[in-house]
């Protein structure tokens, strides 16, 4: 039998050695912790900025300088501790987006990933000589098409790759509810239409624009399929929640390995779009109309309609990320509940590896 080495993930000038992108998990599930171990595992190791000054002790009074202390320093420690890549997810929906890029423009970061819409704008932060990479995170071809036509047109720039996220992603999810057990919409039938929308783009620059598959993988088999697919990458998240080096309390990562296949639902989150948790009395609760009082501590998310929400978003998965499960709830992939055992971050990695090597 040959056996199939996986291959490098290249973005640029960048090379990370194992083709897999550490997914950004707010609020505070991914810092610098997690994203430099996954660095030194040799993929891409990634921050989540939604949220992340709320961890700080001034979180609640200086909301947007607390964001950005805590952002500089979550990436000054993960510097410290790898030579890894790394990235930070800035979610466009946030308030304080602007002021998040260029913290992390500052701090040289090596890639920012940006979704939650479209980061139609993205360009214009970057400073003369910087090497921050770009990459937006799409759920559709036209979408990938329509911000690399923009940059193009606009700042003269493409995105340096894609992420496309499946409907089979944790979180909040770029579809609507009908549409996330539509065949149509499937990961496997929107990274070839990406693949195949930024192709044009390729052909007239010359630059090659990688396209990393995300939502739904779990195995080495599902890495090895992707890339078959034409991936270059792929994005997991949920696997990363059951290492050591989670940034996440033990009780965050206990709800996954009590999870059954049955207690993945898809909520609609305060901030208009659907998400995929893990049910819980929290959830329970909301579902059967019984509001959670709160003080909203800063318009956070652009979308969120504060006046009608019934639990501020932020503080349930703050609450979560501390352990705190009663008063709020976890994020999750819709195969979390495969989650069997907490591993240190290079054994996961190095089964991911064997397992996509093993197919023949």
């Amino acid at each position: 039998m040959v056996v199939k080495e996986m291959r490098s993930l290249v973005i640029g000038d960048l090379v990370a050695r194992i083709p897999i992108v550490q997914g950004g998990m707010g609020v505070g599930i991914s810092l610098s912790r997690l994203a430099s171990a996954v660095a030194n595992a040799g993929g891409v190791g990634v921050i989540a900025a939604a949220g992340i000054g709320l961890l700080e002790p001034d979180g609640f009074k200086d909301f947007l300088g607390a964001n950005i202390r805590a952002l500089r320093r979550e990436i000054r420690n993960a510097r410290e501790h790898t030579k890894g890549i790394l990235g930070v997810n800035i979610m466009v929906a946030l308030s304080n987006f602007a002021d998040l890029v260029r913290t992390a423009i500052d701090e040289k970061i090596d890639i920012i990933f940006s979704g939650a819409g479209l980061p139609v704008n993205l360009p214009e932060y970057l400073k003369e000589g910087s090497r921050t990479k770009l990459v937006p995170i799409v759920s559709s071809g036209r979408a990938a098409t329509l911000l690399a036509k923009r940059w193009l047109d606009k700042y003269n720039y493409l995105p340096d790759a894609f992420v496309v996220e499946g409907p089979m992603a944790g979180g909040h999810l770029g579809f609507k509810a009908e549409q996330l057990d539509d065949p149509a919409f499937a990961l496997e039938k929107i990274v070839p239409e990406v693949i195949a929308a930024v192709r044009p783009f390729e052909e007239k620059t010359g630059r090659k624009i990688p396209v990393i598959a995300g939502g739904g993988i779990y195995t080495g088999a599902d890495i090895r399929r992707f890339l078959e697919l034409g991936a270059a990458g792929v994005q997991m998240a949920t696997r990363f929640v059951a290492t050591d080096e989670c940034d996440a309390d033990p009780a965050f990562k206990a709800t996954y390995m009590a999870a059954g296949q049955g207690d993945l639902e898809i909520i609609k989150s305060p901030v208009g779009m659907p998400g995929r948790a893990i049910r819980n009395g929290f959830l329970e609760d909301v579902a059967q109309g019984k509001k959670k009082p709160f003080a909203c501590p800063y318009h956070c998310i652009v979308t969120c309609d504060i006046e009608k929400a019934p639990y501020c978003i932020s503080l349930a998965l703050l609450n979560a990320q501390k352990g705190k499960l009663d008063k709020g709830f976890a994020f999750a992939g819709a195969n979390a509940w495969r989650t069997e055992k907490i591993v240190p971050v290079q054994e996961l990695v190095d089964e991911l590896v064997s397992e996509y090597e093993a197919i023949s």
